[in-house]
């Protein structure tokens, strides 16, 4: 990407009501627009941000067995009034619309119904199962109050896995693999090592569900955890029956600021059942499928991570997930022609600010913008053979030459 050659501008400051530093950074540095409360759009660098999440994400899904698909974002009322979740006071985050030849559709908020529902069509033995699909995909909720920049908003694209399993056993097998798979995603998105699988409600499915929670000051949540972090629990579990039941004294457990950035529910056959999806066993009897859902809110994870890894001077992206891996500066003749050359050979990787502005006003950006590193290549350093490498996580500088740059 050459710089002059983008429509995106960095923004002196950000929208007014726009509170969190990430989500000022994000739309100053031009990664998203804002069309409104809880409304945003993805511009070139954010959305190769969005993709290196959703790829990474692919990848462990597809390693476990999981098949992708792409659901419909129109809802029909049908299956959604047999769980008792069509109407708006049982479930008000709904936004809904008017066919022009009369009658009402949703905009999915989530898909439990339509793949149980579609899974009718495909699942009518024991030979069929199990059954691992998934999607990436943008849902709608009527938040209340969006707020957090990407963080929590209306329009927001999400990833949700569902399985369906023959027996519990079945389930119990699959949702330990999709733990493991959630926190190789976390390891490879860059916050691995700060985010924790954390005890919360179950509500009607189960005793209990996992939320995976993200350490950061942004956080919406209070998680509570053990010296070791062997056991970490979400605020709303904290109480006597659950500590005895985990083994841990409240006295043992300290406290802080984490955001969700997952979660997985054993769903046992509360959509199942009502939608009537079954199969035939091996004694040739009827039995409703078990099922597991598991989400994590790709959008959302760009956030957090956004959120949590900015400093006073932009954002700082984790290499895995950056839109490039290099910000290139040419000062000076011979920098100049260098940096086309270099920038013609690795342009995958580099994002070449090749605009008619002062070094400053460049360097500024490339804090801003939070490529992982920064090179310039000068007259005075190309006298000695050499680039000018800067680490944007660390700050460190140091010469190097050209061969040594890994692209």
């Amino acid at each position: 990407m050459r710089y002059s050659k983008s429509f995106v501008k960095t923004l002196r400051s950000a929208p007014k009501d726009e509170t969190a530093r990430g989500a000022q950074y994000l739309a100053r540095a031009g990664y998203v627009h804002k069309e409104l409360a809880g409304v945003y759009d993805y511009l070139p660098l954010g959305l190769k941000v969005l993709d290196k999440i959703k790829t990474i994400i692919r990848e462990e899904l597809d390693a476990i067995g999981c098949q992708e698909v792409l659901m419909s974002t129109l809802q029909n009322p049908e299956p959604w009034q047999k769980t008792d979740r069509w109407d708006i006071k049982k479930m008000d985050i709904w936004f809904k619309t008017q066919l022009a030849a009369g009658g009402e559709l949703g905009l999915a908020p989530t898909h439990e119904e339509p793949f149980t529902n579609m899974m009718k069509t495909y699942i009518s033995s024991y030979k069929d199962l199990p059954v691992y699909t998934y999607q990436i995909q943008t849902k709608f909720r009527n938040e209340l109050r969006a707020k957090s920049g990407i963080m929590r908003t209306r329009e927001f694209i999400m990833k949700d896995l569902y399985s369906f399993s023959a027996n519990m056993e079945e389930h119990d097998r699959f949702y330990h693999k999709a733990e493991i798979a959630y926190q190789k995603i976390y390891d490879r998105l860059g916050i691995g090592n700060d985010t924790y699988q954390t005890f919360a409600s179950g509500g009607v499915f189960a005793k209990y569900s996992h939320e995976f929670q993200t350490l950061t000051d942004v956080g919406e949540d209070t998680i509570y955890y053990n010296q070791d972090k062997s056991v970490v629990l979400n605020e709303e579990v904290l109480n006597d029956e659950v500590l005895a039941e985990l083994g841990v004294k409240r006295s043992e457990l300290e406290s802080a600021k984490a955001a969700e950035v997952g979660n997985i529910f054993t769903l046992k056959t509360k959509y199942s059942e009502p939608l009537g999806l079954e199969f035939t066993n091996q004694n040739g009897e009827r039995q409703t499928v078990v099922m597991g859902c598991y989400g994590i809110g790709v959008s959302r994870v760009m956030g957090v991570i956004a959120e949590k890894y900015a400093d006073e001077h932009g954002l700082v992206w984790p290499e895995q997930i950056a839109p490039y891996q290099y910000y290139l500066i040419g000062i000076g003749n011979a920098g100049t022609q260098k940096a086309e050359e270099l920038y013609n050979k690795h342009q995958d990787v580099i994002l070449y600010d090749d605009r008619d502005l002062r070094p400053g006003n460049k360097f500024a950006d490339a804090e801003l913008l939070g490529i992982p590193y920064r090179i310039v290549l000068s007259d005075k350093t190309l006298a000695e053979g050499k680039a000018e490498l800067t680490n944007r996580a660390t700050g460190e500088s140091k010469l190097v030459t050209i061969e040594e740059l890994a692209f």
